[in-house]
């Protein structure tokens, strides 16, 4: 989330230079950069990859099996990374991985199955992606296999199979087995089998299983061990300072000694370094257009631009009048200029959505071809969106819309503070709904865990929600049609909750009927989606694109464009436009040879 508009955390202090080779922006052999995913360095944090603040940088000193690549439609490709290569079985039941034959730990051990191992144990304690231990949670890890010292094999639960298993296995984080033994008991394995079980035996293990995450979140390594191209030297409030692991597998490609993290609060501050030519490298962050010319205009700087699987939409509440009537909804979307919107909040960062279909519009494409077209646009037009609105009932008095009872209407948006796209675009909405007779305003929330939580606890009208998340087809879909909406999908059976009830907010129909479709249930359609293959996804999500276009549980305003800063001033080899390497962190790059330092 903080990679499309970064939320407020601790406040930045100025720490002073810790490299030896000094410069604000470093010089040739120090690479500065910030982590966009974490605004706030906490110095007292462990090197701990779970660890809420924890000094772990991807891609840096935090590694994984594999890194993904950023597919159009394909969410089981990745590059190399601990796991040098895998064979995925052809039905998926199984994914057998090769480890890089030279791979070790900055304290020269050997990297092996059996740390692999101990970290998929880890993972079950967190709960994550494969290795969930909810009885029948779909893409769950059945079995692990040590065949040898540098392969392992992972089997799936067929009895609910995931089409994004291989991904759920590849993207699991890998630590050091002689460093982290300790958070583990001794009969972990046992409990967790009899945690797949059923009855009062097996629900106590997945109490215990679960119980040893808080031991992984709150363990303290006494020093950073990387099987990554850098290890932490030391952290500062202002900085942290990351030195070259001499023992990692591909070194001889690594350009820079050191890596510096620079502290930041939000984006202002963010802003500055780029505009003073102090970072190397910087995830995407939202910033207005006067602002990122004056970043365009930094010596060095060079913008990089590629697909980002990810659009934001304006979703309704549609238990609360009167989002409830689809003709309100739509009359909204005719009256919102969705590229107006864009050019004011994401200028750099997006482009307008083409329509509502709930798809990126770059893979959407792909999906469901001609039916993209075939779409209502939805395009900006003040005449449908007053029949909408009559349609709907509502009443026209002295240039104002009221309600259908005559009683007053405003629209109320949320957004969290520190998201200023987010909060630009829906201040320019509010300036379009007051123009043309709709009353408005937008409500900032103090921080993302607090608008989540009082989303979901159905506190707000209109909020802004991110959907489309490719490149899977279940996880694009979820967003609309998934617990948001009152579907939750447990061991394969679908089972819809009403509007107010298990965290549905946005209370939609539990049948759509769609026209020239038929009616459907798009939370079980959408269930569907987690096991098809890609031929069997397509007839799907075109109906789920028509219900999505027709119903409009949300107003899809712009789809996001990847947009990364680098600098060309001291180091060279950054990845081309549109490259599929955009999405991961420049840790990545560095460790696959791409970035070289300036001659």
């Amino acid at each position: 989330m903080a990679l499309l508009g970064l939320a407020t955390a601790t406040a930045a202090c100025s720490g002073g230079t810790t490299d030896k080779s000094g410069g604000s922006g470093g010089g040739g052999g120090l690479f500065t950069t910030i982590d966009v995913n974490r605004p706030g360095l906490d110095a007292s944090a462990p090197a701990n990859p779970w660890h809420p603040k924890g000094n772990s940088f991807l891609g840096y000193n935090a590694m994984k099996l594999g890194w993904v690549k950023n597919h159009v439609t394909d969410p089981n490709q990745f590059y190399p990374a601990i796991a040098e290569k895998w064979e995925i079985a052809e039905d998926n039941s199984a994914i057998t991985i090769h480890l890089q034959p030279n791979a070790k730990w900055s304290d020269g051990k050997p990297v092996t199955a059996e740390d692999v191992k101990l970290s998929i144990g880890i993972a079950y304690t967190q709960g994550s992606t494969a290795f969930a231990i909810t009885p029948g949670a779909a893409g769950a890890a059945a079995d692990v296999e040590v065949v040898d010292d540098r392969t392992i094999k992972v089997t799936q639960d067929m009895s609910n199979p995931s089409s994004k298993f291989a991904r759920g296995v590849l993207d699991s984080i890998i630590v050091p087995a002689h460093v982290w033994n300790s958070v583990l008991p001794a009969d972990f394995w046992e409990k967790l089998k009899t945690s797949r079980g059923t009855g009062d035996g097996a629900e106590k293990a997945r109490e215990e299983v679960l119980a040893v995450g808080q031991k992984v979140l709150a363990f303290k390594p006494p020093q950073d061990v990387s099987a990554g191209p850098f290890t932490l030297e030391r952290v500062n409030p202002g900085e942290a300072l990351l030195l070259k692991n001499k023992n990692f597998f591909n070194a001889a490609n690594v350009a820079p000694d050191q890596v510096k993290f620079l502290n930041y609060s939000g984006n202002e501050q963010i802003w500055n370094y780029l505009t003073a030519g102090k970072l190397d490298q910087s995830g995407f962050v939202a910033a207005p257009t006067d602002v990122m010319n004056r970043i365009k205009q930094a010596p060095g700087s060079h913008l990089i631009k590629g697909f980002s699987p990810v659009a934001v939409g304006m979703a309704f509440n549609q238990s609360k009048k009167p989002y409830d009537n689809v003709h309100v909804r739509r009359g909204l979307a005719y009256l919102i200029d969705r590229q107006q919107v864009t050019k004011v909040a994401s200028p750099e960062g997006g482009t307008a959505a083409v329509t509502t279909s709930g798809i990126h519009q770059k893979p959407a494409q792909e999906w469901i071809g001609s039916d993209l077209s075939s779409l209502e646009p939805y395009a900006h037009d003040v005449a449908k969106a007053e029949a909408e609105f009559k349609e709907a009932g509502l009443q026209k008095k002295n240039g104002k819309w009221a309600l259908a009872d005559g009683s007053p209407w405003k629209v109320t948006m949320h957004a969290p503070s520190g998201f200023s796209d987010w909060i630009s675009a829906q201040e320019n909405i509010k300036s379009q709904l007051i123009e043309n007779g709709v009353d408005a305003e937008v409500v900032t929330v103090a921080d993302y865990p607090i608008y989540l939580e009082e989303i979901d606890a159905g506190k707000y009208d209109v909020g802004f929600w991110l959907m489309a998340l490719g490149p899977a087809p279940y996880d694009i879909f979820q967003r609309l049609y998934g617990a948001s909406n009152g579907w939750t999908n447990v061991a394969g059976k679908v089972k819809h909750s009403p509007a107010g009830k298990a965290g549905n907010w946005m209370g939609s129909s539990e049948e759509i009927d769609v026209e020239g479709v038929g009616k459907i249930n798009p939370g079980e359609l959408t269930a569907k989606l987690n096991a098809a293959s890609a031929e069997e996804a397509k007839p799907i999500m075109s109906q789920l694109a028509k219900a999505a276009n027709q119903d409009l549980p949300a107003i899809q305003l712009w789809d996001y464009v990847n947009t990364q800063f680098t600098n060309t001033s001291r180091f060279t080899g950054w990845p081309e436009q549109d490259s599929d390497l955009l999405r991961l962190p420049a840790g990545v790059w560095i460790q696959l040879g791409l970035v070289k330092k300036k001659q």
